[in-house]
C-alpha cells in the first residue's frame, strides 16, 4: 500500500513539474491562467451593454501564439454561440501575430515605436482591393488543435486547445494584443460571441481588467495615443474605409472613444 502511495504521488508530482516546466517553455507561465481569465470576462461581459448582450468566450495565447488558456462567461458551455470558441482563439493569434513592442521600428524621430493592430483595425485593409488583401488565408487554424479532445472540456481548464498552437487569422474587432509592463508584447487575448463590435469593447475590458495593456507611447492606427488600437468607424457611402483600417459598425454599437485609456 505505501510503495502505491509513493509511486502515486511521485507520479502527481511528475505531471505537476511536467506542466510547470511546459508553461515556462511556451511562455505561458507569465501569462495569466484560466482562473484569472474567466474571472476578466466575466466581469468585461457584465460591464458591457453593447451588442446582443450575449455570454461570452475568450482565449489567451503567449508570444508564440500557443493557448494558455479559454473559458467562457455564461453557465456552461452551451451559453455562448458554439463556433466562437474557435474564433476567440483566432482572435487572440491574429493580434499577437501582427503587433510589436514598443522600439521594434524607433527611428530616432520621437515618434511612437511599435505598432499595436487590434483585429478590428484589419476588416477593412484586407477586402478585395484593400492593402492587404489575402492576409486572412496566411495562417490557417489547425484543426487538428480546434476540434482535438472532448466538447465536455470546452472553456474549461482542460481546454484541449490549451499548450497547442492554434493558428488562425480573424479580421474583425475582438482580438487584442497584450502588453505587458515596458510596453513588451506577451501575447494576445481574443474575445468572441456578439456582435464583432461589441466583441472589441468587451476584448478591450478584459484586457484592462489583466492590466496587460501597458502600450501608451506604442504606435497605432486609431488616431487616439490613448487607445492606440482601438476600432475604428470611418467607412463612408461607398464602403470605402477614409483611413483604410476602418470596421463597420454594429447593431447596438457602443462608444469606443469611452474605453479605459491605456496604461504606460
Amino acid at each position: 500500500m505505501m510503495r502505491r502511495f509513493n509511486a502515486v504521488s511521485t507520479a502527481a508530482t511528475l505531471v505537476v513539474t511536467a506542466a510547470a516546466a511546459h508553461a515556462q517553455i511556451n511562455g505561458c507561465g507569465n501569462l495569466p491562467g484560466y482562473v484569472q481569465l474567466k474571472a476578466a470576462l466575466v466581469a468585461a461581459t457584465q460591464a458591457e451593454t453593447s451588442g446582443l448582450n450575449n455570454q461570452m468566450w475568450g482565449t489567451i495565447v503567449d508570444r508564440d501564439g500557443v493557448v494558455c488558456a479559454v473559458a467562457f462567461s455564461g453557465n456552461d458551455r452551451t451559453s455562448q454561440w458554439p463556433g466562437s470558441r474557435v474564433i476567440s482563439a483566432q482572435k487572440a493569434n491574429t493580434a499577437n501575430a501582427f503587433s510589436l513592442d514598443s522600439g521594434s521600428n524607433s527611428n530616432g524621430s520621437g515618434q511612437a515605436s511599435g505598432l499595436a493592430l487590434s483585429t478590428a483595425n484589419l476588416y477593412s485593409a484586407v477586402q478585395p482591393g484593400g492593402s492587404l488583401f489575402g492576409l486572412q488565408e496566411s495562417n490557417p487554424v489547425n484543426p487538428q488543435v480546434a476540434y482535438a479532445g472532448s466538447p465536455d472540456r470546452a472553456g474549461s481548464q482542460f481546454d484541449p486547445m490549451v499548450g497547442q498552437r492554434i493558428g488562425g487569422i480573424n479580421v474583425f474587432g475582438g482580438g487584442l494584443a497584450l502588453y505587458g509592463p515596458g510596453q513588451v508584447v506577451v501575447g494576445g487575448v481574443g474575445v468572441s460571441g456578439d456582435t464583432s463590435c461589441a466583441d472589441h469593447m468587451i476584448a478591450w475590458r478584459v484586457r484592462n481588467n489583466l492590466a496587460l495593456d501597458h502600450l501608451a507611447g506604442v504606435g497605432g492606427v486609431s488616431g487616439d495615443s490613448a487607445r492606440p488600437d482601438n476600432i475604428i468607424y470611418d467607412i463612408n457611402g461607398s464602403g470605402q474605409s477614409k483611413g483604410g483600417f476602418g470596421q463597420p459598425m454594429c447593431i447596438n454599437t457602443g462608444d469606443q472613444t469611452k474605453l479605459p485609456a491605456v496604461q504606460k
